[in-house]
């Protein structure tokens, strides 16, 4: 299968979060998988967040959502923003304001170096890419697997499928399954079962 695949074993996500924190530092990177992983966001909606999607300058806080227009469907979606996220944006911020001094509301949150455009689905698949590499992960694995690994996380710890389709707008769960390799999962379990 040549599409895109989850991150299944839980010490694969363990190592592919860790990548840009403890072997090759470096927290916009880092923030982009934890991004990836928590909000099930395609690469290009995650690539067109601004500082002032997740930030409230006025207030000086993180927002609690990220409410975007999908450029692929043209719905609205809203977003939480969980701990997760908040934790790698806070050390992104961080970063960011000792060398910068000052964050700007419309900088691109994955932006090119000093200069305010977005870096491009090209360089975050290298990113990605790099850390699984390193890591030895199995699978095709690219932008697009830290969307489907939300996907599947949530299905094995319970996440009613309706609910799914609807974060994914699915049109049925047949392309819900079959956008998570649940399908496949569930029959290999039945052969590796039955050892005869």
């Amino acid at each position: 299968m040549n599409t895109a695949q989850p991150i299944r074993k839980p010490e694969d996500l363990r190592k592919i979060k860790s990548y840009y924190e403890v072997v090759n530092p470096n927290t916009r990177n880092q923030l982009l998988i934890i991004m990836g992983l928590n909000t099930a966001l395609r690469i290009s909606d995650i690539l067109s967040l601004k500082w002032d999607d997740v930030y409230d300058f006025d207030k000086d806080n993180f927002k609690t959502h990220i409410i975007l227009v999908e450029q692929k469907t043209g719905k609205i979606s809203t977003i939480y923003i969980n701990n997760n996220v908040i934790i790698a944006l806070k050390k992104y911020q961080k970063e960011l304001e000792y060398k910068q001094n000052v964050i700007e509301r419309e900088w691109y949150l994955f932006r090119h170096k000093n200069e305010n455009i977005a870096i491009s689905r090209v360089q975050a698949f290298r990113i990605i890419k790099n850390a699984a590499e390193y890591n030895h992960i199995q699978g095709v694995i690219c932008c697009h697997s830290l969307r489907k690994t939300f996907g599947y996380y949530a299905w094995k710890q319970g996440v009613s499928p309706a609910l799914l389709m609807n974060i994914y707008n699915h049109s049925s769960f047949q392309n819900t399954k079959r956008y998570l390799g649940i399908e496949q999962d569930d029959r290999d379990k039945i052969f590796e079962l039955i050892n005869l």
